[in-house]
């Protein structure tokens, strides 16, 4: 039996108790949150709430300084010294998509997906791009295979960096403001790919200011401001009905502007 069959489905991810600051500026202290199995969890909430730092903490993009990160029955306890053999063996789990794309200009775009492939996996350089391929299909942009980057929309960009990251089987995806730097139009074919993995059963987490996906797509959102969690709970409730006046007022901004 393997970590990941033991590990009960309700907690697929956990993150206990997570600490990060800066020098003197501390990020947020005492971040507890679970997700399931397939499900799909928004963060949303100011510039400068520690969204973003919390996503890569996730993944052991940055470090915590305190507290227990388990993805699929891996677990890092970062109030010790965090073991790198353990870390990768979590990274493996998950695949990230940042707000700028990175991807290589010097390569195609299937070069970009096969790539990580053959170095991350080992995978053959047959089998990689067949995979690759079927990415791009699945995304929606497999005429695009052979062109680069700089001959693609921001909106192709954002989606063929999904595909490299889907490359590695992750068993849990991240996004990182996926759509910020999207023009309106372009963002809704990233977010008709999102919601085509959420439908697939893809256990996602996804920091973003697109509030019609996090009302509609995700099972449950979390709303973040000054490094506190403000409120946590199924989508459609929270928003709808926030409890707290600051979520009020965030959400009443964002809705009039």
């Amino acid at each position: 039996m393997t970590e990941t069959d033991k590990f009960p489905d309700h907690q697929y991810i956990r993150i206990e108790n997570l600490k990060k600051q800066y020098g003197n500026h501390v990020v947020f202290d005492g971040i507890d949150l679970t997700v399931q199995k397939g499900e799909v969890l928004a963060i949303i909430g100011p510039s400068g709430s520690g969204k973003s730092t919390l996503l890569r903490c996730i993944n052991l993009l940055e470090v915590p300084d305190a507290g227990k990160v388990t993805v699929a029955g891996i677990s890092v306890d970062c109030d010790r010294s965090v073991n790198p053999r353990q870390s990768a063996k979590l990274r493996a789990k998950v695949g990230m998509v940042f707000q700028n794309f990175n991807l290589f200009p010097h390569l195609s775009v299937i070069d970009n997906i096969v790539l990580p492939q053959r170095r991350v996996l080992g995978r053959s350089k047959r089998d990689a791009h067949e995979r690759g391929m079927q990415l791009l299909e699945r995304v929606g942009l497999a005429e695009k295979a052979e062109s680069y980057p700089a001959r693609c929309s921001g909106g192709q960009q954002q989606r063929i960096a999904i595909a490299r990251a889907l490359a590695l089987d992750p068993e849990v995806m991240l996004f990182d403001e996926p759509t910020s730097a999207l023009d309106p139009e372009l963002g809704l074919e990233v977010l008709a790919v999102m919601r085509e993995l959420a439908s697939s059963g893809m256990t996602m987490i996804v920091v973003t200011h697109e509030m019609s996906f996090a009302e509609n797509v995700s099972e449950n959102v979390m709303i973040m401001a000054d490094g506190d969690v403000l409120e946590y709970g199924p989508s459609r409730e929270v928003m709808r009905n926030p409890q707290k006046e600051r979520t009020k007022r965030f959400l009443k901004a964002v809705t009039d502007r």
